[in-house]
């Protein structure tokens, strides 16, 4: 249970800071409102507060994040600018993913 609990911070993270960082690409590129980079450094402060959730130390969760975000913006980038993650997006996600499984959940003996 402790490692779904863990995932599933790393997905609200990975939400977090996609969706914060979006808000203030809409105010800066699509020239939308201001409240557009407010709301988006709400949403930025809430992703740095959420992984203070996780049982390791920064530097490790913050290693392990990055196989996660890699696959959670593939997935943004399709649902939002609608570019289809192709074969080699998804294998490289994988990869990066075994990764964050390692780092985060290896048995370490201590």
């Amino acid at each position: 249970m402790k490692v779904a609990k863990s995932l599933l911070y790393f997905l609200i993270t990975g939400l977090l800071e996609l969706g914060g960082a979006y808000l203030v690409w809409l105010w800066l590129r699509e020239h939308q409102s201001i409240w557009y980079a407010l709301g988006g450094a709400i949403v930025l402060f809430m992703y740095g507060m959420v992984p203070t959730l996780q049982p390791a130390h920064f530097g490790r969760v913050q290693a392990a994040y990055s196989g996660i975000f890699l696959l959670v913006a593939l997935f943004w980038g399709w649902a939002i600018d609608k570019v289809r993650p192709d074969k080699f997006d998804l294998l490289g996600a994988v990869v990066a993913l075994l990764g964050t499984l390692i780092i985060m959940y290896a048995p370490r003996g201590h």
